[in-house]
């Protein structure tokens, strides 16, 4: 979506509607104004704390969608975390670069540590 000055207003993905994944969004200046994780139209900013020395210019789309059903699968299935870690690595180590596939495992390894495992 842009803005009327052509500025750019969102880069996310969108599944009915809504948006969905990790991705950025502009002010009408062009200036960023939020990066980081969409779900069904919500933000939640939960990935971004733990990318660190990363941005998610870095990561490609392939990367960005892999993080992001990590995350979901952490976070809102009932999908064991060792499972839903593993998956997330394996698809990464298929169509990433080893970098990438490493910062994914510690990132939703942290968001287990952080977030997940006391809820369990």
């Amino acid at each position: 979506q842009y803005y009327k000055n052509n500025k750019l207003k969102f880069e996310f993905e969108y599944l009915n509607g809504e948006k969905n994944g990790i991705g950025k969004e502009y002010n009408e200046d062009g200036k960023l104004k939020f990066e980081g994780e969409y779900k069904n139209g919500v933000k939640n900013g939960r990935c971004l704390e733990y990318l660190k020395d990363w941005s998610i210019d870095r990561l490609n789309n392939v990367d960005k969608s892999i993080l992001s059903l990590g995350i979901y699968e952490l976070m809102y299935t009932d999908t064991p975390s060792i499972v839903s870690i593993n998956e997330a690595v394996e698809l990464s180590k298929k169509y990433s670069e080893e970098k990438v596939t490493k910062m994914i495992n510690g990132v939703l390894d942290n968001i287990y540590h952080s977030e997940v495992e006391d809820e369990r």
